[in-house]
């Protein structure tokens, strides 16, 4: 494991590296044919700020990264002045307007532009660009593109009426827009490819999918049929690999209604949790009916107080907060369980890491509600809106965030010490459980190490150092070892079983997970090294996937069946538990392998990064697997802290929360997100992928009749789906609350 680590962090490292020496320069002065400025390096940085400050990253996208209400920014204004410099050719050479042009004349035309504005003409000695007198006039033309755009939600995707309207404010704006054109097109020194390897797909600006693109999916293909392979044959030959431990004497060392007062107090985070799930769940559904009907929320105008970047980025906020909420909880109530006693300062050490994060979610989305609204002035950065898509707390937040944790992380070491464990054996499971611990706090660290004005290629290569590693790695390693730890005090495997599982689990998360992190930068201004080293081993990521609850239907037979050592029936009382967990494993297949693999090749991501088959991947994995896994450990808790009379009020919401999740989950894939994402795809291959983009896409008929097909999948998600689990979690805080007072 520690060989699959280090060896996989050099790679990372080095393609971190290799990001700051290759991202498209900022030149210091861009200026036209005559010598004469048109704007700076200052005022790109300050229109990268405007960007970030309007939440727009949340509206709409760069190099395909961001949010789907909008245009891909870059994409709209390479495509135009792609066009304005076609229109100035054919002009130049014909006499004629462009659409007045015989095809073969029209495809000359294209072929000119193409070598026009691929032409690099930035001198790097100097720092100065030199813009094509088209290009000039073009961004010339902009400003007032955008200040058109952000004036009517309905052709925006839902922003606040007239976003963006002071001059200064849109000349900057516009500048850095013009700045991602012109590194999405103009080919890289030394390469025939831009420095973003062609993406966006424009055609008509000589942007198509570079060989590299294909040949790299080819050969990650193979690896990916090696990988399943290796895999298969160890199974295969270790048959006692796997969480059960067959023939053995089965009996659960957990019984529920036996919690402690600091197990108790526990299961308030949990309230929070279900609200703040619910509170997602509601954001999620605003947002997707600005894709339906983004001038009317039903008769209302609901941009005016809740616009769509607004939403979208409490959506995704709330959705890591009560995820993680969850994990932290559990993380502690188990730990209390390994104990034989508890400590006189837990319960008050919980209340206070309670009161902790109860601070710091609630200030942080007020905070980001301010910053969207224009109310922080120069502090937005620090106690607002940062405006990165995930991390959009503000940089005070995040310090807090990082603070709480440690002391989390400080209270489980502490909880967990060698001299109190109720049993020694499981020492070595313990340290797994408290290394995977104390990487959840020390990899979020990335998230301080850019500002508003820092690289964009830099700023997405520690972006997803955090959105992938930190979650899709380090928390996925931590719910393994935890699930190991709930395995083994329930009786249901052995120790070295659970240790074997967690090395094996965590060999193959990182033998794919660490370079696979590279996947997400294939066109964000990364070179063909990464896109070569990423592709490669992202795919093995599908290998894994399967592993954490492969024994599924072996955990409800367990729970049915007779010991076979006793011969007595197997009492574990955590049958909704197990079937969450048995959504786990098929969400893990459904959504991160096969849609997730979907769009994880080069030739594939090149076409579709940033449609709506990103947040059909995105939704299935992420509620899928990590939502699911967090609901796992909800009803874990509170059927721990509940009697078995307690327990039969509260098993039946607990029942239909589960089916309401799983198949609100699937209708929302299955009727919008995949058909969406298919279509809009389709129409990328076809027309560019600035058109698929545009509201002439978005906003027609057919696209938005598939946005308005999701809303049964959400219903259906909320009604039968979230709140009966509310109700299990008030619940159970309820009846703890009672306990505690007995």
């Amino acid at each position: 494991m520690l060989i699959v680590m280090v060896l996989g962090f050099a790679v990372l490292i080095l393609i971190t590296f290799l990001a700051y020496r290759h991202a498209p320069p900022i030149p210091s002065q861009v200026v036209d044919e005559q010598g004469k400025r048109l704007f700076s390096a200052e005022d790109i940085g300050k229109g990268q700020e405007v960007f970030l400050k309007y939440g727009l990253m949340d509206n709409g996208s760069v190099w395909g990264h961001g949010a789907y209400l909008g245009p891909d920014y870059s994409a709209e204004a390479l495509h135009r002045i792609g066009e304005h410099t076609a229109a100035v050719i054919a002009q130049r050479q014909y006499r004629k307007p462009l659409v007045a042009l015989t095809p073969e004349k029209q495809a000359a035309v294209y072929a000119q532009t193409a070598i026009e504005l691929k032409t690099n003409r930035y001198d790097a000695a100097s720092g100065t660009l030199h813009l094509t007198p088209p290009a000039t006039a073009a961004y010339r033309q902009e400003a007032n593109y955008w200040r058109e755009y952000f004036l009517d939600p309905a052709s925006n995707g839902g922003l606040e009426r007239g976003l963006i309207n002071n001059p200064v404010e849109l000349q900057q704006f516009t500048a850095f827009v013009t700045w991602t054109a012109w590194a999405a097109v103009t080919n890289r020194p030394g390469e025939t490819h831009s420095y973003t390897n062609n993406f966006p797909y424009d055609p008509s600006v000589g942007n198509r999918v570079t060989p590299d693109a294909v040949l790299w999916s080819a050969l990650s293909l193979i690896m990916l049929l090696a990988g399943i392979a290796t895999v298969l044959l160890i199974f295969g030959k270790f048959d006692y690999l796997g969480w059960i431990s067959t023939e053995k004497h089965v009996h659960p060392h957990l019984l529920p209604n036996q919690a402690s007062a600091g197990q108790l107090a526990l299961v308030k985070f949990f309230v929070v949790v279900m609200l703040l799930f619910l509170m997602q769940t509601l954001l999620g559904g605003a947002t997707a009916h600005y894709r339906a009907a983004p001038d009317s929320f039903y008769g209302f105008q609901l941009e005016r107080i809740f616009p769509s970047n607004l939403t979208r980025t409490w959506h995704l906020q709330t959705a890591v907060f009560w995820i993680a909420t969850a994990y932290i909880a559990a993380a502690l109530f188990l730990g209390r369980s390994l104990r034989t006693d508890e400590p006189r300062w837990l319960a008050g050490s919980v209340h206070l890491l309670f009161g902790a994060f109860v601070i710091v979610i609630a200030g942080s989305l007020f905070g980001e509600w301010a910053g969207i609204s224009q109310l922080l002035d120069q502090w937005w950065f620090w106690l607002g809106n940062q405006g990165w898509e995930y991390m959009e707390l503000g940089r005070l937040w995040q310090y807090l965030l990082i603070g709480g944790l440690l002391v989390w992380f400080a209270i489980l070491l502490k909880l967990m010490e060698s001299s109190e464990l109720t049993d020694p054996a499981v020492k070595p499971l313990t340290r797994m459980f408290l290394f995977a611990s104390l990487a959840i706090p020390m990899f979020y660290l990335p998230a301080l190490f850019f500002g508003a004005k820092t690289n964009f290629t830099v700023v997405d290569t520690w972006r997803f150092w955090i959105i992938h590693l930190w979650v899709e790695g380090f928390f996925e390693f931590f719910v393994t070892t935890m699930v190991a730890l709930m395995f083994y005090q329930l009786g249901l495997t052995q120790r070295n079983v659970a240790l074997r599982v967690v090395y094996l689990d965590a060999i193959l998360y990182f033998a794919g997970g660490l370079i696979g992190t590279g996947h997400h930068w294939y066109f964000t201004g990364q070179t063909s090294f990464n896109m070569a080293m990423s592709s490669m081993f992202s795919t093995l990521e599908v290998v894994p996937l399967t592993l954490l609850t492969l024994d599924a239907w072996a955990f409800i037979r367990t729970t049915r069946a007779d010991c076979d050592t006793c011969g007595k029936p197997v009492a574990v009382p955590h049958k909704w538990t197990f079937y969450f967990l048995m959504s786990v494993g098929f969400w893990n297949f459904v959504g991160a392998g096969i849609c997730g693999f979907l769009i994880n090749l080069p030739v594939i991501s090149y076409f579709e990064v940033g449609t709506q088959l990103t947040p059909n991947h995105g939704h299935a994995a992420m509620m899928g697997v990590f939502g699911m896994l967090a609901l796992a450990l909800m009803i874990f808790v509170v059927r721990q802290t509940s009697s078995d009379p307690h327990w039969a009020g509260i098993e039946k919401y607990a029942k239909v929360g589960f089916w309401g999740c799983n198949a609100g989950l699937a209708l929302m894939l299955s009727m919008s997100l995949f058909p969406g994402g298919v279509l809009q795809v389709w129409d990328v291959a076809q027309h560019g992928y600035w058109h698929a983009r545009s509201l002439e896409y978005t906003g027609s008929a057919r696209s938005r009749l598939i946005e308005w097909l999701r809303l049964p999948g959400d219903m259906v998600f909320i009604i039968f789906g979230v709140i009966p689990l509310v109700i299990v979690a008030v619940k159970g805080w309820l009846i703890a609350n009672k306990q505690t007072a007995e």
